[in-house]
């Protein structure tokens, strides 16, 4: 916010003259001494001294005006202003220049009124000619908390805001935490949460609470709920707790089958957590680096509901120590923790991280998602699917570097997030099998068609034969671009989405329910009349990558020996059936109907059209990327066909949906009469003219078919 100035005028002395001089000694003074004042700052806190204060922060106008020392037999100089600004003048003309340049223009904060000041505090750079500007250039204001020096008056009462939720609001360089009175409790899933004021603005609080995020929450649940009934305890790792509403929420309704462990680096955020814990109940084990012993505060009897609070960069932590679950929520891109991550996360673990920048991932600032992700990428109808892929092969990257692979179990890319939870396989050959499906995606920019460019290293002649589109051979110049890389895998993982589901019934946990029915029918590409929570194979199918769910015919002790996985054969030969079940993927990215509609006809609604391509022979389901998009298998020219087909013309008021039977059209294997085609075209005529000339100029053409009739 401005270079750090701190001057010393005690404000008892507002009634002694002090000349210019004088004053521009202090403030060079006290440039070179700023370093040790703030450390005695830092030591005095809690001494009743009153603190120093820049002349140009006062309560009243004569306060300013004692600084003056206004007098109407003599010239004096404002005491804010350098003299090549303004010149010595009577007292009359004095005040008016104090209480119009500075008083009005004050930014006011607890009574006190922080005036503009254009002394020479904040350094100016020359101009062209090499002068000092100061009339122009050296006007700012000095912050009364930190003493930082702001130019614009709009961003000084921010300035003074930020301070504000913070809590910053006692003394200078030292943030103070708020009183409990200004904090907010919030509830969400039965877990209570202390918060501060603008707790859902980031990098304005050290609370930060997004209620928007509370889908993202639900979704996160389910995941760590589903794999808590695999394996029984689980050590899970909130990353980045902020309030600690995430762990809360686990070790509050998963009990004794998960360890939570809760981390911040930000020191009032773990003070936060610790007292949400308290205030939930939860006993609260502190872990602190810079401290070898172990503190345990709290009122609880059993070790279920104990909540472990560490004090470290996410980076270190994940680095010392093996979870089961780790999630990943971080302000921004979570790329920079993903190698920490996926170092020491257990074999079969789950590894879920939420990506906010947004911007970048949406492609409206492409350069930074080259830079982040290492990944080409534009504004395109399927953007978001387009983002979640980005992220997936970023984690395919950090996790092939640590000689593991990846199943991805759930993607998920909404307004204001985008959610990837996978699965980590130990070993090389699960590390080079996920390798293997991050590749280069081929994109048309006439039509929007797309397709994965095929495996091998050998350089295609012509890479627009791949592309089912003739764009580039009707269209001048280059019609298609080069995406990624990307994942070109499979986004969601049916069985452990449906168990999810259950899950999330199981909890009442409703905003996640209906967005995870559209997962589920999503991933099996189909329709929702076909969804059914029940199915007959469902309980056969609920395996992913050798892990066992427990099912009616059989009990979890046959998979599981002493908490255990079986031998590494049984585990092979696991996944080769659970691929061989999954082996129909669904198909990789969707069409807006909307943005393939035919001008001039009105389109067929959504669920009928799904329907008219099922019955075409295609693979089709609703996505949750875009309410209006549809998931098929269909190539465009024929998704286009079938539009076309059963859409109808504008100008037809109440015409049914169904076929348009365009006149001329005939079908392959239809013998249309000739006497039939005659009476289209006297029903054509005959809408021309309504005086009936047309219709004898029917009968003057075809007389032998008129006396036929």
């Amino acid at each position: 916010d401005g270079v750090v100035v701190s001057e010393k005028v005690k404000s008892n002395n507002l009634d002694v003259k002090i000349p210019e001089s004088e004053l521009e000694a202090e403030e060079k003074g006290a440039e070179e001494e700023h370093p040790k004042e703030s450390d005695s700052n830092i030591l005095d806190v809690s001494s009743d001294h009153p603190r120093d204060k820049h002349i140009s922060i006062q309560r009243h106008l004569a306060d300013l005006e004692k600084l003056a020392d206004l007098r109407e037999d003599e010239r004096k100089p404002c005491p804010l202003c350098p003299e090549e600004k303004f010149k010595a003048c009577y007292s009359h003309k004095l005040h008016r220049h104090l209480q119009n340049l500075h008083w009005k223009v004050s930014v006011e904060f607890e009574g006190y009124r922080m005036c503009i000041c254009h002394l020479s505090c904040r350094p100016v750079k020359p101009n062209l000619v090499g002068d000092q500007t100061l009339s122009k250039m050296g006007a700012h204001y000095h912050c009364i908390i930190c003493s930082a020096t702001i130019v614009r008056r709009t961003d000084m009462i921010g300035h003074i805001n930020r301070h504000v939720n913070k809590g910053e609001t006692e003394s200078r360089f030292i943030t103070v935490r708020a009183p409990k009175s200004s904090y907010e409790v919030v509830k969400e899933s039965a877990t209570d949460v202390q918060v501060l004021p603008n707790h859902s603005t980031p990098q304005k609080t050290d609370s930060y609470f997004n209620p928007k995020m509370k889908l993202n929450r639900q979704l996160i649940f389910c995941a760590l709920a589903v794999l808590a009934g695999e394996r029984k305890p689980i050590e899970c790792l909130d990353a980045f707790g902020a309030t600690g509403i995430m762990g809360l929420q686990w070790a509050k309704h998963l009990r004794s089958s998960v360890k939570v462990t809760i981390n911040d680096c930000n020191e009032n955020s773990v003070t936060m957590i610790k007292e949400n814990c308290h205030l939930n109940k939860m006993k609260v084990k502190l872990n602190i680096r810079e401290e070898d012993n172990d503190e345990t505060v709290g009122n609880g009897e059993e070790n279920s509901d104990t909540i472990e609070v560490t004090k470290m960069d996410a980076n270190v932590i994940m680095h010392l120590r093996s979870f089961d679950f780790i999630h990943l929520d971080p302000f921004g891109t979570s790329v920079n923790y993903l190698d920490s991550a996926f170092r020491n996360v257990r074999n079969l673990g789950i590894v879920s991280l939420t990506s906010t920048d947004i911007s970048s991932l949406y492609a409206k600032a492409q350069h930074v998602a080259q830079r982040h992700y290492g990944c080409n990428i534009v504004r395109t109808e399927y953007y978001k699917e387009l983002a979640a892929r980005t992220v997936i092969a970023a984690v395919t990257r950090a996790a092939a570097r640590c000689n593991k692979g990846i199943e991805v179990l759930l993607a998920v890319a909404l307004e204001h997030f985008v959610l990837v939870v996978v699965r980590v396989l130990r070993g090389p050959t699960p590390a080079d099998d996920s390798a293997r499906k991050v590749r280069y995606l081929i994109h048309c920019q006439w039509c929007e068609e797309r397709v994965f460019q095929k495996e091998g290293n050998m350089v295609e002649e012509n890479p627009y034969q791949q592309l089912p589109c003739d764009c580039h051979g009707s269209m001048p110049g280059k019609t298609a671009v080069l995406l990624g890389p990307l994942w070109s895998g499979a986004l969601f993982n049916t069985g452990f989405l449906r168990r999810m589901l259950l899950e999330a019934v199981q909890y009442g946990l409703d905003e996640a329910q209906p967005l995870l029915k559209t997962l589920v029918c999503e991933a099996e590409c189909t329709t929702p009349k076909h969804f059914s929570t029940h199915s007959p194979g469902d309980e056969n199918k609920q395996e992913e990558c050798g892990v066992y769910i427990r099912t009616p015919n059989t009990s979890a002790e046959s998979y599981l020996v002493h908490g255990k996985r079986k031998s590494e054969e049984v585990l092979r030969g696991a996944v080769k059936r659970q691929r061989a079940e999954h082996s129909a993927e669904h198909p990789p990215f969707y069409y807006n109907i909307h943005r393939h509609s035919i001008k001039g006809m009105n389109m067929p609604k959504l669920n009928k059209f799904l329907n008219y391509l099922s019955e075409a022979g295609y693979r089709v389901s609703r996505t949750h990327f875009d309410p209006m998009g549809v998931r098929t298998n269909a190539p465009l020219v024929q998704f286009k066909t079938v539009l076309m087909k059963y859409s109808a013309p504008t100008y037809v008021g109440a015409q049914a949906e169904g076929p348009v039977h365009h006149p001329g059209e005939i079908q392959v294997g239809e013998e249309v009469p000739a006497a039939t085609e005659i009476k289209v075209e006297e029903a054509e005529l005959a809408e021309d003219d309504e005086s009936g000339v047309a219709a004898a100029m029917v009968t003057q053409f075809y007389p032998a078919h008129c006396a036929a009739d």
